[in-house]
């Protein structure tokens, strides 16, 4: 997953090293969590690890990774239930 995405990545010139960072950071969370399905998170759980400390630029990323086609992100709005990341099929 993560090999398919760097191999794309590449060639793409709206990704810096935040995109990166974050889909990495992504990935590793989702294994921790068991592979189970989408990823449910909080973005403090997130930001600490790919080293986003903002808000506002840690929310860009995301909305940018999914608009790009690298992920499908679905914000959750309820302090109680995390936001969802499906990973998709990168070729």
């Amino acid at each position: 997953m993560i090999e398919a995405f760097l191999n794309r990545v590449k060639d793409d010139p709206r990704i810096s090293t935040a995109h990166v960072s974050l889909y990495a950071s992504l990935c590793y969370l989702w294994i921790q969590k068991g592979m189970d399905g989408p990823l449910s998170f909080f973005s403090h759980e997130l930001r600490g690890i790919c080293k986003i400390s903002s808000h506002s630029t840690f929310h860009k990323t995301i909305r940018e990774l999914n608009a790009f086609g690298y992920i499908e992100y679905l914000p959750s709005y309820n302090h109680f239930l995390g936001s969802l990341v499906y990973f998709k099929e990168l070729i």
